[in-house]
């Protein structure tokens, strides 16, 4: 697959040369040049065509299977696996993310009950403590790997929500369809290491960064009609900034 994409390397810039190689595989896998699913083709090879040592090949493309974007398989080769997802800060459902991404989301649902709201959940939604609400616990996958675990409480009654149909499609996509208008959000982002549990259920080392959110949606009346409290694989997820400077 490498033997048609414009690979070159400039020995004239401090930029060591395997990271430069590696730079430029990363943008072929996220231009979708490099697609899900198909081989990175032979180390010696390549590394004959830009007149490179095998070791800084292989370099190049161990930095890429530590970030997730490669896999080597014994008795098939180096495998491109996925792009990582780039997320923007924006009023959007991770559903919706990864569907624009191409990155063919799918959806195991946890958990979907009622429950008494505790004092953090209640402040957020603007409710009593103990009052009901919809807790919904998610795995969110993308290409059948795990991405994001996401949990969701929302109003009890604000609508019906079966697990056949969070399995389905986006949360925010139901909400919309029941004629909640999502106008804005309240959210904070932040990182730690993975426990025991959250690192088998996203398939990562125990102890590996993950990011984290929380967010408060609210309607067009400023009705607080979400609470979320996600966590998502730092190896294969980022939230995106536009920053604008003011005159």
């Amino acid at each position: 697959m490498t033997q048609s994409l414009p690979l070159g390397v400039d020995r004239s810039s401090p930029v060591p040369l395997y990271f430069q190689l590696s730079q430029q595989l990363e943008a072929a896998i996220e231009k979708g040049s490099l697609a899900p699913g198909s081989l990175l083709g032979n180390e010696i090879e390549l590394a004959g065509r830009l007149g490179l040592s095998r070791p800084t090949v292989r370099q190049a493309i161990q930095s890429l299977v530590d970030k997730g974007l490669l896999v080597r398989r014994r008795g098939v080769g180096t495998q491109v696996v996925h792009s990582r997802v780039r997320r923007p800060l924006e009023l959007s459902s991770l559903y919706d993310d990864l569907e624009a991404a191409g990155q063919r989301p799918t959806t195991r649902v946890l958990s979907n009950t009622v429950e008494p709201a505790s004092a953090e959940v209640a402040a957020a939604l603007g409710i009593g403590e103990g009052s009901d609400v919809q807790r919904i616990e998610r795995l969110r996958l993308a290409h059948d790997e795990p991405m994001a675990f996401l949990r969701n409480h929302l109003p009890a009654g604000l609508l019906a929500l079966d697990s056949a149909q969070l399995e389905a499609t986006g949360l925010y996509r139901l909400m919309r369809g029941a004629g909640i208008t999502l106008h804005s959000a309240r959210q904070s982002i932040g990182a730690r290491a993975a426990t025991a549990d959250e690192a088998e259920s996203l398939t990562e080392p125990a102890g590996a960064p993950l990011l984290t959110m929380e967010r408060t949606t609210f309607d067009d009346t400023g009705r607080a009609v979400e609470f979320g409290s996600h966590t998502y694989r730092a190896s294969r997820y980022s939230f995106e900034f536009q920053l604008l400077v003011r005159a």
